[in-house]
This record gives C-alpha cells, sequence and structure tokens, in this order.
C-alpha cells in the first residue's frame, strides 16, 4: 500500500483531486491499495503557521502515523518544494516522519526549488515534477514502478 498525502495545486486541482489523479496512476502501474490523505484544513487560518498547524491536527486526528506506517511508501505531493520556506512546512514535517519510521517518501510538486542537499536532507527518494491531473497520474504509474 501507498500512503498519498497531497495539498493543493492550484483552483482547478484540489487536494483530494490531486491524491485521486496520483492514486488512479498508481493503480494503472500496478499498486493495488492506495490510501488516499488529503492535506485540508477545515476554517480559515490567518498565516502559514496557523494553517501548518492545523494541518498537522487534522492529521493527528486522521491517525496519519498509524496509517503512513502501515504503508510500504509516503508519497508527498505539494505544489511548490523550496528550501527557504521548508522547514515550516507539512510535507517537511511529512518527509521527517516518514524518514524516521524507516518508510520510503517520495514527492510530487509543480515546481521543485530543491538543491541535492535539501532533498537529500528530507530523504526524499525521488521528485518528480507534474502540474496537470494527466501527468499527476503518470507520476503516479512511474512511482509505481519503483514501490
Amino acid at each position: 500500500m501507498a500512503l498519498v498525502a497531497a495539498a493543493d495545486f492550484g483552483p482547478r486541482l484540489d487536494a483530494a483531486r490531486v491524491a485521486e489523479a496520483i492514486a488512479r496512476g498508481l493503480r494503472a502501474g500496478g499498486t493495488p491499495a492506495v490510501d488516499r490523505c488529503p492535506l485540508v484544513a477545515g476554517g480559515r487560518h490567518r498565516g502559514a503557521a496557523a494553517l501548518r498547524n492545523a494541518l498537522l491536527e487534522e492529521l493527528s486526528e486522521q491517525r496519519f502515523d498509524e496509517r503512513m506506517r502501515l504503508a510500504r511508501a509516503l508519497i508527498v505531493a505539494e505544489r511548490r518544494l523550496q528550501e527557504p520556506t521548508l522547514q515550516r512546512s507539512v510535507a517537511f514535517e511529512l518527509a521527517t516522519r516518514a524518514r524516521q519510521a524507516g518508510v520510503p517518501a517520495y514527492a510530487i510538486t509543480c515546481e521543485s526549488r530543491l538543491d541535492s542537499f535539501d532533498a537529500r536532507l528530507l530523504d526524499l527518494q525521488r521528485i518528480i515534477v507534474a502540474c496537470t491531473a494527466r501527468a499527476l497520474a503518470a507520476a503516479g504509474r512511474e512511482l509505481a514502478a519503483l514501490l
């Protein structure tokens, strides 16, 4: 089983659609079981820190850590991966949890501004750039071959 933790990729690709597109690709690539975890925090939040905290609280309520430990891999789908905001991001937190639990982590993003050191710090096995539903499904198929 793979666990897909997905954030919004824009107004036309909300977190649920991103997670479903990747899951579709994983299934097409031969991964029979996919657990989807859209990263959506209810309510309005002022500032990035408040949103991050709300998302992490929501993940706790969804038993994210338990689900991740049961998975063969974690796939983090984040619209933008960049070093200046990385340590304050949910993607960083999830990749860190995966590393600590011994679960391989992969990333799918519209834009990666991470250098090889940052990717190694997060212990991301692979970063795939994909911005459309079709490209997200293709990224899922590509990752299925690695799992």
